[in-house]
């Protein structure tokens, strides 16, 4: 668990191969440390290498991690829990950033949100995969699990108070017409992480119904224009994008694509097109910056549900890079849709 990619510039093809494992061994990490919580030596202990890993994958490169964040969580409902804690976990790192929390807050809100629901880990896999509404049994865990959640943090040693605070009052609904820098640190966190919490569900597909589109889950939770004084949506907004990588999208000639890397505007990111507007497979993708004039414009976004094909997610992560790099812009030639560059 002690794996760790140095930040920097240099990124090669074996380093995107171990990229794509690490996150992979991250889940499965996470997977076991809130599965049998109670088993795990030092759990604090486990939780902070946790921590400190997924910072090292976000840090190496943000737009890859974006990536296969966002298709991790809506591709699989198997872990769902686990799963579900990484995308939260991540998105409150990037927002930690982007709203220039102190240190100590933003490791209490990461791992928070990684532990939030670990009370009901089973119980939260067990819906994931149910097409039934909740029993009343079930209806009532689902409501106790933050208190639940940070009883079980409290026999597992965790001294954090800020942290503690957060996991029991997750679910707690905080104003959002306050300043977050006039609020109390614990309501700033609760308020940054129910407003991931919700947004990372959403997208999440269950055995009741299918994912929402990224673009859908940002309206549903900050309404249809995003207002600038909702501080935490339009930081999402801002830090993400309206369509953030790993999602796919229709662009306006009828081409469906998937979007590789954020652009310096929220709805104009780096896309990859992969489908004819028929549905048939291009033999190459086109990559189009959005931004760019005589360009494909997104037209809409999609959920994944609607999108039925099998990508390499080595192989669109490394063309995201080349394609934002102008000097491999020729190299775009080399790559297809199904191989290798």
């Amino acid at each position: 668990m002690s794996a760790r990619i140095p930040p920097g510039n240099q990124r090669h093809d074996g380093e995107y191969e171990d990229l794509l494992g690490l996150w992979s061994d991250l889940e499965s990490a996470l997977s076991v440390v809130l599965s049998t919580p109670l088993r795990v030596q030092d759990f604090p202990a486990k939780v902070r290498q946790l921590d400190h890993w997924l910072q090292d994958l976000v840090t190496h490169d943000i737009d890859a991690a974006l990536y296969l964040m966002f298709q991790l969580a809506s591709t699989s409902t198997v872990g769902y829990s686990a799963s579900h804690a990484v995308v939260c976990g991540t998105l409150c790192h990037i927002m930690a950033q982007e709203l220039q929390l102190p240190a100590r807050e933003r490791d209490s809100l990461v791992r928070a949100a990684l532990t939030m629901n670990i009370a009901m880990t089973a119980l939260q896999d067990v819906l994931a995969e149910q097409r039934e509404k909740p029993s009343g049994a079930q209806q009532e865990a689902i409501r106790n699990h933050p208190q639940e959640s940070q009883a079980l943090l409290e026999r597992l040693f965790i001294t954090d108070d800020l942290w503690l605070d957060v996991v029991g009052q997750h679910h707690a609904s905080i104003s959002n017409h306050v300043p977050l820098a006039d609020q109390e640190p614990r309501d700033r966190l609760t308020r940054i992480l129910g407003t991931i919490d919700r947004y990372a569900a959403m997208i999440s597909p269950r055995k009741s119904r299918a994912g929402r589109s990224a673009t859908d889950s940002v309206r549903a939770i900050v309404g249809h224009e995003v207002d600038q004084r909702d501080e935490v949506g339009y930081a999402l907004v801002r830090s993400v994008g309206l369509c953030p990588p790993g999602t796919f999208v229709r662009l306006d000639n009828g081409d469906t694509a998937i979007v590789l890397r954020r652009g310096e505007k929220a709805n104009q990111p780096l896309v990859a097109s992969l489908l004819d507007r028929t549905g048939a497979h291009h033999a190459r993708p086109g990559i189009y910056q959005t931004a760019a004039v005589g360009k494909p414009r997104i037209q809409s976004a999609l959920a994944r549900s609607t999108v039925t094909m099998e990508l390499n997610h080595r192989t669109m992560v490394q063309l995201g890079l080349y394609a934002a790099t102008p000097h491999n812009s020729s190299l775009m030639g080399l790559v297809t849709a199904s191989g290798a560059l």
